[in-house]
């Protein structure tokens, strides 16, 4: 079926399971904050699909606070990364 699409399958290393651990982590609260919550059927349509998708993404990144990361947000936190004093390089 992927041949007949011209789809490239794409997998982690053999035995490497933390190759895609942050993706891996999404999909579940996606499932469970999204989609379990709303009623059959779920989307009216591919772009309906695409926007609510794109929505939850920019909520996820930007505004859920994650309790792995000190109750921050992943963007919040990744700016932190980028901050010169986080590394302890000098500035």
């Amino acid at each position: 079926m992927l041949y007949d699409h011209q789809a490239v399958r794409s997998q982690s290393r053999s035995g490497e399971c933390y190759d895609n651990a942050q993706a891996e982590r999404l999909w579940p609260r996606l499932k469970t904050e999204v989609l379990e919550v709303r009623e059959w059927p779920v989307f009216a349509d591919l772009s309906d699909a695409q926007a609510s998708v794109a929505d939850y993404f920019d909520y996820y990144n930007h505004e859920r606070l994650h309790s792995s990361i000190d109750y921050q947000t992943p963007y919040h936190a990744h700016q932190q990364l980028l901050q010169p004093n986080a590394l302890n390089c000098p500035a």
